[in-house]
């Protein structure tokens, strides 16, 4: 898995794409929230459910599916009134895309099993055909170490660096379009 704070910085950064002067701060928590909320399936492994299963790690939590259904479920928990400058719409795209980006940066590292980008219908696990990012150790003490130093070089490279950008390129992107007072 890449980090959890590598997953919330992009998800911050697809935020950027959606983001409009007077949108409340707590969207983009719960954007940064719900990239992270696939981990949780960790828990399974003191549960005796192993790696591979639908309910194990990378499974069903990392599926399109499950961004899908999260981001509905947040958005008509959440969100049930909406909120100014942002319509519940875009509030789901957001949160799907920020939820989905977790099983895409999975598939992007050197190690584990793949994501069941398909569960439920397919629990087969895929990686994504280029793998640059270093897979992190699972567990907080196992992190700091020289192997979470290594990974977070390899992060800083393959995640934050292009989130930067596309951060950049949505500010650049905001600037040159005309708006409607225009």
């Amino acid at each position: 898995m890449a980090s959890l704070l590598s997953h919330a910085v992009a998800a911050l950064g697809i935020g950027a794409c959606f983001y409009k002067a007077g949108i409340p701060k707590r969207v983009w928590v719960v954007g940064a929230a719900c990239s992270v909320v696939p981990d949780f399936d960790v828990i399974g492994f003191r549960f005796g459910i192993r790696y591979g299963d639908f309910w194990g790690h990378r499974g069903f939590t990392h599926s399109l599916v499950f961004a899908l259904v999260l981001a509905g479920a947040v958005v008509l928990l959440g969100f049930r009134g909406g909120l100014p400058n942002i319509s519940r719409l875009s509030m789901w795209a957001y949160f799907s895309l920020a939820t989905a980006s977790h099983g895409f940066l999975d598939a992007m590292t050197d190690g584990g099993l793949g994501v069941a980008f398909f569960a439920p219908f397919n629990n087969h696990r895929y990686f994504l055909p280029w793998t640059p990012i270093r897979v992190s150790p699972i567990g907080i003490g196992r992190f700091f170490t020289s192997r979470g130093s290594a990974v977070l070089q390899s992060e800083l490279l393959w995640i934050w660096i292009p989130t930067g950008l596309l951060i950049a390129s949505a500010l650049l992107w905001r600037r040159r379009s005309p708006t409607a007072d225009d």
